[in-house]
């Protein structure tokens, strides 16, 4: 009879509390008894120190609250199985050790340990995505967050012109675009606005290349008709802050189409690019946010269902007694979630299918927010098998929308 030279072996798992300069450990045997306790420092070097801590102590599985950074790096790289525990559900299990619910780095590290040790069968080991898939979901991220600066620097801008500039707020279709910005960059002032006539904006327009959409005499009426901005020697003064804002937005605009390019290269070089890409409407930018958001690693959503809860468009179900409430699912993946509607809610306009279950929605008395992630949960359907099968997807194979596209024949005819 062979023996199992494991038979008997402690199993030993760790907890890791993150946080920004050290990180608090503990390493829980399997009667859930602290087998030990320390601290390192948020650098290579405890890092190395905790790897090698843990490796002794023989752990095999940790867990931790978030899922990316270099301590997870360093847990992987060390050969240990990875459970990400979010902090809500940290927050939670702490009530199973006691009433007052006090938090602490230490007490966490031992949660996450002892969580690890007593339900790792209901837990989904961490999967990487690709490096490549990693490196686009930070430009696709970092470009994301320029355009909410962009945009509130725009505010900042429009707000200030409106006091002493109303006229270049509202001359062109945005306060935000090269034209507007080439425009206050020349003419900072009323009274420097004042000098143009039709012929002379018709002549400066053509010297800045514009596209020509609004006539010089119409847009030379705007600045007739908007209320006189500030001029004397305060007017000045008020032009350097006009100034800085212009410059904050040229410098937005050039990283954000920089960005845009590089995510772009990134995009093409990716195999999965062709399954985004296919999708209604998808674009670059929006094709690059699902790929980023959704990863490559398969393993991550071994079922549609798994996709459409992390990405929070699939309702929330309570039932007690004979009461049942199907509400909004709070906890998900917000990036996803929003990468996700995003895509839905412009899908419909190229997508007859798209646009007859929104329609839908909206006819049962849904909201529009309602009736987007509704038609997010559809779509995140059709993505994930086309995912997972590594296939594009073909409007020719979609049974749902050919159906809708015979019904609109007779109607066409």
């Amino acid at each position: 009879m062979s023996i199992d030279p494991n038979a008997g072996a402690q199993r030993v798992t760790a907890g890791v509390d993150w946080a920004k300069d050290d990180h608090a450990v503990c390493v829980a045997g399997d009667q859930g008894e602290v087998l030990e306790r320390f601290t390192v420092a948020h650098d290579a070097a405890g890092l190395r120190e905790m790897a090698a801590r843990l490796l002794r102590a023989g752990v095999s599985q940790a867990g931790i609250e978030r899922g990316d950074g270099p301590v997870v790096d360093t847990l992987m790289q060390a050969g240990l199985t990875v459970f990400v525990i979010p902090p809500s559900q940290v927050k939670s299990l702490r009530s199973r050790y006691g009433s007052a619910g006090n938090k602490d780095d230490r007490f966490d590290a031992y949660v996450l340990a002892d969580t690890v040790r007593t339900d790792a069968r209901r837990l989904r080991p961490l999967e990487r995505d690709s490096d490549q898939a990693a490196a686009l979901r930070a430009a696709v991220r970092a470009r994301r967050d320029l355009v909410g600066h962009r945009v509130a620097a725009a505010n900042q801008l429009r707000a200030h012109l409106q006091a002493v500039f109303p006229a270049a707020a509202v001359l062109f279709a945005a306060v935000d675009s090269e034209i507007t910005l080439a425009f206050l960059s020349r003419f900072t002032t009323q009274e420097q606005a004042d000098w143009l006539s039709p012929l002379r904006l018709r002549a400066w327009l053509k010297s800045v290349a514009y596209s020509g959409r609004k006539d010089p005499a119409v847009l030379h009426a705007r600045l007739l008709a908007a209320p006189r901005g500030q001029s004397g020697p305060h007017a000045s003064a008020l032009a350097g802050v006009t100034v800085a804002l212009v410059a904050v937005l040229r410098t937005l605009n050039t990283q954000i189409q920089a960005l845009a390019n590089s995510i772009g290269a990134q995009l093409a070089a990716h195999p999965d690019a062709v399954i985004f890409q296919s999708l209604p409407r998808s674009g670059t930018v929006r094709a690059a946010r699902l790929l980023a958001e959704i990863g490559d690693a398969r393993g991550r959503f071994p079922t549609r269902e798994s996709l459409t809860c992390l990405a929070g468009v699939a309702p929330s179900t309570r039932q007690s007694g004979k009461v049942k409430t199907v509400t909004f699912r709070w906890g998900a993946d917000k990036q996803l979630r929003d990468a996700l509607c995003d895509f839905a809610g412009d899908s419909r306009r190229a997508s007859p299918w798209a646009a007859s279950l929104y329609d839908k929605a909206i006819a049962r008395g849904c909201d529009h927010p309602h009736a987007v992630r509704i038609l997010a949960r559809a779509w995140a359907h059709v993505i994930w098998r086309c995912w997972q099968d590594h296939i594009p997807y073909d409007p020719a194979a979609h049974n749902s929308l050919q159906a809708i596209l015979r019904q609109q024949q007779p109607i066409a005819a």
